[in-house]
């Protein structure tokens, strides 16, 4: 219980250094001139722009504060609490708009907030095991390579706030992935360097790391941090605890007759994100700060 509370600190820490990060990278990205770039030639000049590293830097202190959440719990409850990420990047993200939230931006929020606590609470995560099998691994990606081709083909197509959204979802896929190759790696740290240099984890964490990298400023890129945020805030748990539960057996062990309010409580965070999504995209489009 006391590793799950430190947890629990950690995972929300890392969720503000994240939701720092993304305003940060995000700023960025959209100052990349008014031109079409791809998304490699979109990484390149991001590589050149000194404020796009401080947001690098502040994104890996989030990282390191996941890791080490992920080493004391499993990886549905420090996914979930990364959700309230949103809540930090919203708030920075209008403060440097010089704009002002609304009493249903703060609602939405504190229901946010509210279900998520009750997923934990009722769900009661349980932790499986830290690592999964290579067939296994290779069974997920034949599921998710297809997704990502067809999400990366929409993006092309449509382009704009959809592109935005797509886009997401692709970033939001390959850091999924991340958390979960994340937890291995830190159960490996306590069997030596040797054992860390040597596991394929390390290696495959890098190469969706950079991945997730890419399409997330491509995505920031492509539209207002309302249609690539929020996609990415409840994505990137959804694919990590679905992979946390399929690959490595973690589960949700909700009390007797509880089943309802884990629903309920699930279908009331969906509804929230959405909720602040649009609520800040209409905000956006009104050049006067509101005052509601």
């Amino acid at each position: 219980m006391a590793d799950e509370t430190v947890a629990v600190f950690l995972a929300l820490g890392a969720a503000l250094f994240i939701a720092i990060s993304d305003v940060i990278h995000q700023r960025s990205a959209q100052d990349v001139g008014d031109d079409a770039v791809g998304n490699a030639a979109l990484f390149a000049r991001l590589l050149a722009d000194r404020r796009w590293w401080a947001g690098t830097l502040v994104a890996v202190v989030g990282f390191v504060l996941q890791a080490a959440a992920l080493g004391l719990g499993s990886v549905l409850l420090v996914e979930s609490l990364l959700v309230t990420s949103l809540l930090f990047a919203l708030p920075l993200s209008a403060r440097q708009a010089g704009r002002r939230l609304g009493r249903s931006v703060w609602l939405w929020a504190a229901l946010l907030v509210a279900a998520d606590a009750v997923i934990i609470t009722v769900g009661h995560p349980t932790a499986g095991q830290a690592r999964a099998s290579l067939g296994t691994w290779v069974a997920v990606l034949a599921v998710l390579v297809p997704v990502v081709l067809l999400c990366l083909l929409g993006a092309r197509m449509f382009g704009g706030r959809v592109a935005a959204v797509l886009l997401g979802a692709v970033s939001a896929i390959a850091w999924g992935v991340v958390a979960v190759l994340t937890k291995g790696i830190v159960e490996l740290i306590g069997h030596g360097l040797a054992a860390v240099l040597a596991s394929p984890e390390l290696y495959a964490c890098v190469v969706f790391a950079v991945a997730g990298t890419v399409f997330q400023q491509s995505s920031f890129r492509s539209g207002a941090l309302t249609a690539s945020l929020p996609t990415m805030t409840v994505l990137e748990p959804m694919v990590a605890a679905a992979l946390g539960m399929g690959l490595l057996g973690e589960v949700l062990r909700p009390s007797r007759g509880s089943e309802v309010i884990l629903v309920i409580a699930t279908a009331v965070l969906v509804a929230s994100v959405a909720a602040l999504s649009r609520g800040e995209a209409v905000a956006e489009c009104d050049p006067e700060p509101a005052t509601a």
